[in-house]
C-alpha cells in the first residue's frame, strides 16, 4: 500500500525532464487546468487549442499549485516555483515514461470501437479491491490525457488502468508504448471514425491493433470473441508472441457469457472465466455492459486476483454521466418524473442500437412515453447518411414514441420516419434544448444521445434546468 502521497519531488521532476529549478518541493498531484487546482499540485502550462497556459501560472500558484512546469520565466511567480523546460508537452510526456519506469504496478491498457470509458471504471472498480489503483481521469484518452494520466501515478500503486483513444491511424502506439501494458484489452471493433481512414473497418482494425506494440514480454491480450475481426486482431497478437484469450457468448471464449437477465436497473450475469463460475448483478442495464464486464474479470484473473470479490465491487458501479446515467426529473408530478438517461457524451451506429435497446427496457410512468433526442454520429465517412437512415429499425424495434433530432446528418433519419414518430428538428443542439423541455410530459422517459461534437449535453442541462427539482430515487 502507498505510504505517502507524493508523487514527485523536485529532483526526481528534474530528472524526467532533464528541466530547471532552484526549488526544492513536494508533488502531491498534476493539474493542467488552473481551474481545478487542488493544494500540493504541480500545474504544467501546457499550449493547445484552448488556449495558452502559461497565461495561467500566476493564478495556479495563487490557488495553491506548489510549482509549474513552463517553457519560459513568469513575471510574478519565483524561480524556485518554477521548472523551466524546452516544451512542456515533452516534459509531461517525459514525467509519464518517467512514472511508468519506476513502478512495479501491473499495467491494463484498454482500446475498443465504444465502451472504452465504462469498461475502464469498472476495471478500476474491480481492481480496488486487490490493492491500490489508479485509473485514467474521464476519458483522458488521447496524446495528452493518457502522459497526463500515467504522470499523475504514484510509484507505489499496485494496478494501473489506462484508456487508450484514437481518431486517425499511429496515434494509439505511441501510448501503448508509454503505458506498456502487462494486460491489453480491445472491447470491440465498430465504424467509429472510419471517415478518416481511407481503406475503412480495415484501417479501424489496424488502428485498434497498434495497442499490441507495447504490451511488455510476456504480456497477454484480451478480445471480443463475439465480433467478426476477432481472427485479424488474434493473428495481429501472435504475431507479437502475445497470449491471447477472449470474452463474449462464442463457445470457444474462455471468460464466456452464460446467462444475462436483462432489466430496466440492471442485468443479473452468469459467466464461467477460465473454467470458474461467477454469478454478480450489474446496476448498468444492457446485455453489452454484461459482456464487457467478462474482460474486466477475465484481466482480474490474469492479473491473479479474486473474481468472486472483482463481480461483488462490479455490483457497486453505477452508469457515469454522459455514458447512460440516470436521474429522475420532477416535471410537475413528483410521483410520476421524468426519467431522464444521459447518453450524451458520443455515439456510433453500434452504441446508438446498444442504447436503444436499453431504452426499450424502460417503462414510462403514468401518460408518459418514450422519447430519443439524438444528435449526428460524426466522422461517419461517405455513408454517413445512410448510417443515420438505418437507425429508423432499432428505433422501431425498441418501441420508442417520438424521435427529436439535430444536426445535418439526422436529419436524413428525421424525415425518414413515420409522421406519428417525428418530433422536432432543429440544425444545431443549442437550438433544439429550447424546445424539448417543453414538450416533456410527466412519466417519460427520454434518452439524449450523439457524438462529443454534437453538443448533446445542452440539452442535457436544459432539462436538468427546467424542472421544480430532480428526485432521488432509491435504488431497486
Amino acid at each position: 500500500m502507498i505510504q505517502s502521497n507524493i508523487i514527485w519531488t523536485a529532483k526526481e521532476a528534474v530528472e524526467a525532464t532533464k528541466g530547471v529549478t532552484t526549488g526544492e518541493w513536494n508533488i502531491t498531484g498534476l493539474s493542467i487546468d488552473s481551474r481545478t487546482i487542488s493544494a500540493g499540485d504541480l500545474f504544467i502550462a501546457l499550449d493547445g487549442e484552448f488556449g495558452n497556459g502559461h497565461d495561467y501560472v500566476v493564478d495556479a500558484i495563487n490557488k495553491g499549485a506548489v510549482a509549474a512546469v513552463v517553457s519560459q520565466e513568469i513575471d510574478d511567480v519565483s524561480s524556485d516555483r518554477l521548472l523551466i523546460v524546452e516544451d512542456t508537452l515533452t516534459a509531461m510526456q517525459a514525467l509519464a515514461h518517467h512514472a511508468r519506469a519506476r513502478t512495479a504496478a501491473k499495467i491494463i491498457g484498454i482500446t475498443g470501437s465504444v465502451g472504452k470509458t465504462g469498461t475502464k471504471e469498472m476495471l478500476a472498480h474491480a481492481f480496488s479491491t486487490l490493492g491500490q489503483t489508479h485509473a485514467s481521469i474521464k476519458s483522458y484518452n488521447n496524446h495528452w490525457g493518457v502522459p497526463y494520466t500515467v504522470a499523475s501515478m504514484h510509484a507505489g500503486t499496485d494496478y494501473g488502468i489506462f484508456e487508450m483513444g484514437m481518431n486517425n491511424p499511429n496515434e494509439i502506439s505511441p501510448l501503448s508504448q508509454m503505458v506498456k501494458p502487462d494486460i491489453a484489452i480491445i472491447t470491440t471493433i465498430s465504424p467509429v471514425h472510419v471517415g478518416n481512414f481511407t481503406d475503412g473497418l480495415d484501417g479501424i482494425i489496424a488502428a485498434k491493433a497498434e495497442i499490441f506494440d507495447g504490451v511488455l514480454d510476456g504480456g497477454c491480450v484480451v478480445l471480443n470473441r463475439d465480433i467478426a475481426s476477432f481472427d485479424i486482431l488474434n493473428k495481429k497478437a501472435e504475431d507479437k508472441a502475445l497470449s491471447v484469450y477472449s470474452f463474449g457468448e462464442h463457445q470457444s471464449a474462455q471468460a464466456r457469457l452464460i446467462n444475462c437477465l436483462e432489466a430496466a436497473n440492471g442485468s443479473r450475469v452468469t459467466a464461467n472465466i477460465l473454467n470458474e463460475e461467477v454469478k454478480y448483478t450489474l446496476q448498468v442495464p444492457g446485455k453489452h455492459i454484461a459482456i464487457n464486464s467478462l474482460s474486466i474479470l477475465l484481466a482480474v484473473k490474469l492479473a491473479g486476483g479474486d473474481i468472486q470479490q472483482a463481480a461483488k465491487a462490479l455490483e457497486k458501479q453505477e452508469a457515469i454521466i454522459g455514458r447512460g446515467k440516470r436521474e429522475y426529473l420532477d416535471f410537475g408530478e413528483k410521483d410520476n418524473p421524468v426519467t431522464l438517461i444521459d447518453e450524451s457524451y458520443n455515439a456510433s451506429p453500434v452504441a446508438m442500437s446498444a442504447a436503444f435497446k436499453v431504452l426499450a427496457l424502460v417503462d414510462p410512468g403514468r401518460g408518459g412515453r418514450r422519447i430519443a433526442i439524438l444528435g449526428d454520429m460524426l466522422e461517419l465517412g461517405h455513408d454517413s447518411d445512410k448510417l443515420h437512415e438505418d437507425l429508423a429499425l432499432p428505433i422501431k424495434a425498441a418501441n420508442i414514441d417520438l424521435v427529436y433530432t439535430c444536426g445535418k446528418h439526422m436529419k436524413k433519419l428525421h424525415d425518414c420516419l413515420p409522421a406519428n414518430q417525428r418530433g422536432g428538428y432543429r440544425p444545431n443542439s443549442k437550438e433544439l434544448s429550447q424546445i424539448v423541455p417543453d414538450v416533456l410530459t410527466p412519466g417519460d422517459v427520454v434518452m439524449v444521445k450523439g457524438s462529443l461534437g454534437s453538443k448533446m449535453g445542452l440539452i442535457v442541462e436544459a432539462l436538468r434546468a427546467f424542472p421544480v427539482k430532480i428526485i432521488k430515487k432509491k435504488k431497486v
